[in-house]
């Protein structure tokens, strides 16, 4: 049995928690120590159980916590070297190891699988995390979801799924030009439809639970989100993350 819950999910921070009675891994920091702490002990998970933490990128919602989560908990902290080096200086780690693409990672008895994809950061990577024959994905910050996502998106029985704007809401909201086509780009963002049809095509025969993730303030709405994913809710649960506070702890097994 595997506990997952997303502490954050939204461009103001992003943190996934995977863990098992007796250790756990975060994917992210995006928010403050402080913050993420807060969210752990408000759903019952003993931080001390963290053995480690992944970072997907570079981008602040995903890496401003690391460097003082890493001290705080004694954690290490597995990033790529490009991550690393375009991280912003106060946010780096002390210390950190160097992961690759497709180079599995082994901690305690989980298996991390980096996962390369496509989005406009230095050498970003996805991840899926298997423990005891079950598999958890972590796919946000996706532009376009190329075949190695696909492949590892395939054998999960959960998943952290971006759904990060409706396409209309996007093209007639207030945002510039620019932003608008760097989200909507192949190193952007997952739009609703997007995931929806990623997941109808590559979904396990025994896939569970599916957080909708990274869903943007401006561009989308959780109702939008819901709305979209309402054909598969007969064949999985369906939760959504929330950018003010902590999701459910859900269990899969």
């Amino acid at each position: 049995m595997v506990e997952i819950c997303a502490l954050a999910s939204g461009s103001n921070g992003n943190c996934y928690y995977v863990g098992n009675e007796e250790e756990a891994i975060l994917i992210d920091a995006g928010l403050s120590f402080k913050q993420l702490l807060g969210r752990m002990v408000s759903k019952g998970i003993d931080p001390r159980k963290v053995k480690a933490l992944f970072v997907t990128h570079e981008h602040g919602d995903h890496i401003r916590g690391a460097r003082v989560l890493s001290k705080r908990l004694d954690v290490p902290v597995y990033m790529t070297t490009g991550t690393f080096r375009g991280a912003f200086k106060t946010w780096k780690p002390l210390s950190f190891t160097a992961i690759e693409a497709m180079e599995c990672i082994q901690i305690g008895d989980f298996t991390v699988w980096p996962v390369s994809k496509q989005h406009d950061a230095s050498d970003p990577v996805s991840f899926r995390i298997d423990y005891q024959g079950i598999s958890i994905g972590v796919f946000t910050d996706i532009g376009t979801p190329c075949d190695r996502v696909r492949h590892h998106l395939r054998q999960c029985h959960a998943l952290f799924l971006e759904t990060n704007y409706d396409h209309d809401l996007l093209m007639n909201g207030p945002y510039p030009y620019y932003l608008k086509s760097r989200i909507s780009s192949d190193v952007g963002h997952l739009s609703n439809l997007q995931a929806y049809d990623l997941l109808s095509a590559c979904a396990h025969p025994d896939l569970q639970c599916v957080f909708l993730s990274h869903l943007s303030a401006e561009n989308n709405t959780p109702e939008t989100a819901i709305a979209q994913f309402s054909p598969l809710m007969a064949k999985y649960r369906i939760e959504l993350t929330d950018r003010h506070g902590p999701s459910d702890r859900v269990r899969i097994g």
